[in-house]
């Protein structure tokens, strides 16, 4: 079914992989990163697609030489659980998470990464004030149980931001199964933060869990709505929370959320984010380790990757 790679090569295994703009983006980086003659090159999978798939794309990145390791969206914890025997490593976030983000060799060796609980940290303290948390008491609304609600929530919960936390994190999807797994997950890590789990079939239902958040509260849509699917978790007469942050981890797609933010950015004074600069730290972290080099987070080389991406993101 695959093709062997010719030259090192990078997979991107999502839904429409196609689409993204890290395939215009990623020979620039290429480039500016100095890693020579390599190719990226996208796999499609419907979402929770048929695990005997999954498997076959990670054997193949496994026994094919040139085929250096690849990122992984929407397909997170369906892949890793279809295939956790064939990695011979899994990282400590991977293995809390029951998920990988990325896939890389190291020595002969297939390696599972959760990159999420970092890239996903990063993103978020790029427009979030510190001490917001403290500050204000503010709640967090995450609207989605996949990988990324996991990663965000583990970095909002952490002990080591002390009084910096949501005084309470409410977490709404379509799927009671992912819910059920996402608080076994929260017991287990015992962080100490209220977290309430409600199972949503409409956007109307949605709604209804935005009233009464307090002001500056966190608003997030990681369910893949707006991308993967047209849509938005919430409808049209949703009402977003006074001085709220709303973030759509989506960049591309109808992003219908985001446009409905928008619409009351002035009157509620809203600070709206879309899933551009988590989608710029998901891809360094993952090109980082892939291919070995070191990437930061930030100074002179991030800048430099950023407006570089920036130029070819339509």
């Amino acid at each position: 079914m695959y093709a062997p790679a010719e030259k090192p090569t990078l997979y991107f295994i999502g839904v429409t992989t196609g689409k993204s703009a890290i395939m215009k983006i990623f020979p620039e980086w290429a480039r500016l990163l100095e890693l020579g003659d390599c190719a990226i090159r996208g796999i499609d999978f419907v979402p929770h697609d048929d695990p005997c798939r999954y498997r076959q794309a990670v054997s193949f990145i496994k026994s094919d030489p040139l085929s250096f390791g690849a990122l992984v969206t929407t397909h997170k914890i369906d892949l890793f659980r279809a295939s956790r025997d064939l990695f011979d490593e899994v990282d400590k976030h991977a293995a809390l998470m029951g998920e990988a983000s990325c896939i890389s060799k190291r020595n002969g060796n297939l390696r599972a990464h959760a990159k999420d609980p970092i890239t996903a940290g990063l993103a978020l303290e790029s427009f979030l004030p510190s001490e917001h948390w403290e500050k204000t008491r503010a709640e967090a609304l995450v609207f989605g149980a996949g990988g990324s609600s996991l990663a965000i929530t583990w970095h909002l919960m952490k002990p080591e931001h002390g009084k910096n936390r949501p005084s309470r994190i409410i977490v709404a999807n379509r799927s009671p199964g992912r819910l059920m797994e996402m608080r076994h997950l929260h017991e287990r890590l015992g962080f100490g933060i209220p977290v309430e789990y409600h199972h949503v079939q409409s956007p109307k239902e949605a709604d209804q869990l935005l009233e009464g958040l307090r002001p500056g509260s966190l608003v997030i849509n990681a369910t893949g709505l707006g991308k993967d699917a047209p849509g938005s978790p919430v409808s049209d007469a949703a009402v977003f929370p006074q001085e709220g942050y709303v973030w759509d981890f989506n960049y591309r797609g109808d992003l219908l959320f985001v446009q409905q933010a928008r619409a009351q950015e002035h009157l509620r004074r809203l600070r709206v984010e879309d899933g551009w600069i988590y989608f710029i730290h998901g891809w360094t972290q993952v090109i980082a380790e892939v291919f070995n080099v070191e990437i930061p987070a930030s100074g002179p080389m991030f800048d430099k990757l950023s407006e570089a991406a920036a130029k070819l993101r339509n």
